[in-house]
């Protein structure tokens, strides 16, 4: 080709991509423009108009975001985008968990710790030994320990030749769940799971005890530390140091790993505010135990002769000297779901396998969940349980399904305690709004919403239940998975979606 012939050639082509450009310009502008939507479009559009465009949003470039919309009265699936994924569902999970209790174990079913003897009362001495038997209750607290220590010296036992016996053997000693992280195991997220436990309030978050730092009155010196309910079997190491009023609080609480060592240590000034935590134990057996011998040594009674605490098992014969009923579970779901208590989520689980099976392990437990979750319209090939309470990383879920078992369940005769647990979004209170006390506090979505949360890093889920503005009754799963934004963020996009859920007509 001439050097003139290819000269023609190369100005041709520039012509022609010039020429395209104004083209290729006006359809970036179209698809701009298709982004932009005014508020009287969004209102306009259908449902999946909606939801489509809430999600696409660049923060969940990258992750994975399953959503599932069904009619809660026929079941017919409204929208769907990955339904069909299987994904963590962080504390979606105690959605089944709760649900197989009812299912299982029902609404009123309570547990119980009771005080044993092997031995005899002679005058005012117990001879033989003393067994405080745990049987999974999540809820005693020091003042049940107190209670029962009254109720001994009221039979008149004032001293106990015997050991004072800690009995856990209702569940197997299998502390933490398999898939817990060690980040999470020194605090309440993570405590281990024991027959025989203790919770520090009425949160009952079992297996724990609440370190408060408080202000001492001088800059020279360390930070006041105390425990409640006070004990022996944890040891407090205080680092802290006293600033001058006006200096930054900055206060750590953490567990040694392995040990019942809780270090304390940062800054506290002289008008700084209290810091609290509560901080899981080692073994939780040995707490319990630790803090029933002082409430008998509160009542004067006393333990003579070589005694030791330990732990062991109850005899078959022994006597029952006094026990404790906890409230019923329709009650306990309260504190589970609303304030998302991981420790109840595992006690249930150990429980529902101990009844049905006889025995108390994670294993037996999460078959009985399986059996559950099939049961009401899940598919055991399509799932993996791994805990109870949803902390591991390895429990996978669709959100087709989840929601399809949050349809089935709604013919139960236990569905109305199931969804009263729920939290409500926008209701301050704690044991009616939950983790959603915050969230959707205005209408339509406040005290519409009524629906699960959970929260792992790199997940964020909501699952639940919703009436739209014309009425119709919806249900709605939403799994977002290998999101590394911050967690705000992947909240108002769970909110913006059941507001938006709120919000809808369907009726022309």
């Amino acid at each position: 080709m001439s050097k003139m012939r290819l000269k023609q050639v190369l100005f041709l082509l520039i012509i022609a991509v010039l020429a395209v450009f104004p083209f290729l310009d006006q359809g970036g502008q179209s698809v701009q423009a298709t982004d932009e939507i005014t508020d009287i479009e969004f209102a306009e559009a259908n449902l999946e108009e909606k939801l489509r465009h809430i999600l696409d949003n660049e923060q969940l470039d990258g992750a994975i975001t399953g959503v599932n919309i069904m009619q809660a009265e026929t079941g017919e699936q409204l929208f769907s985008q990955d339904g069909d994924i299987r994904l963590h569902p962080a504390s979606n999970m105690k959605i089944l968990t709760a649900a197989a209790a009812l299912e299982t174990l029902g609404k009123d079913y309570q547990f119980s710790t009771e005080v044993l003897t092997n031995g005899e009362k002679r005058g005012k001495v117990l001879h033989g030994d003393l067994y405080l038997k745990g049987k999974g209750d999540p809820t005693l607290l020091k003042e049940d320990l107190d209670q029962f220590a009254k109720e001994l010296k009221t039979q008149g036992i004032q001293k106990v030749k015997g050991d004072l016996i800690g009995d856990d053997t209702w569940y197997d000693d299998v502390r933490l769940s398999q898939d817990l992280n060690w980040s999470d195991e020194p605090f309440y997220t993570g405590a281990q799971v024991s027959a025989l436990t203790l919770s520090p309030n009425e949160d009952y978050d079992a297996g724990t005890v609440i370190v408060q730092v408080s202000p001492a009155d001088e800059t020279d010196g360390k930070a006041e530390i105390t425990l409640s309910p006070e004990t022996d079997y944890v040891t407090i190491e205080n680092k802290t140091k006293m600033v001058p009023a006006g200096e930054s609080k900055d206060i750590s609480i953490e567990r040694e790993h392995g040990t019942n060592t809780i270090v304390v240590e940062g800054t506290m000034p002289v008008d700084g505010s209290n810091s609290r935590s509560w901080a899981s134990v080692w073994e939780p057996t040995g707490y319990a135990l630790d803090v029933f011998k002082k409430a008998l040594e509160e009542e004067n009674i006393q333990f003579i002769g070589r005694s030791e605490e330990k732990t062991g098992a109850t005899p078959a014969d022994a006597q029952l000297l006094t026990s404790k009923q906890s409230m019923p579970l329709h009650e306990l779901l309260i504190p589970f779901m609303k304030l998302s208590n991981n420790g109840h989520g595992e006690v249930l689980t150990k429980e529902m396998g101990k009844v049905v099976a006889d025995e108390g392990s994670w294993d037996e437990g999460l078959d009985v969940i399986e059996d559950v979750a099939a049961q009401f319209g899940m598919d055991k090939d399509t799932i993996q349980l791994r805990d109870g309470s949803g902390m591991s990383h390895k429990t996978m879920i669709p959100p087709s399904d989840l929601a399809q078992f949050l349809y089935e369940i709604q013919a139960t005769d236990w569905f109305s305690e199931f969804q009263y647990a729920l939290p409500i979004a926008g209701e301050s209170d704690r044991f009616v709004g939950g983790t959603l006390r915050n969230r959707m506090t205005e209408e339509p979505a406040k005290g519409n919403v009524t629906a699960k949360t959970g929260s792992l890093t790199g997940v964020s889920t909501l699952s639940g239940y919703v009436t739209s503005a014309d009425g119709e009754e919806l249900i709605f799963s939403i799994l977002i998975n290998n999101y590394l934004g911050s967690s705000s963020g992947a909240r108002a996009i769970e909110d913006d979606i059941a507001t938006t859920l709120a919000e809808h007509q369907f009726s022309e």
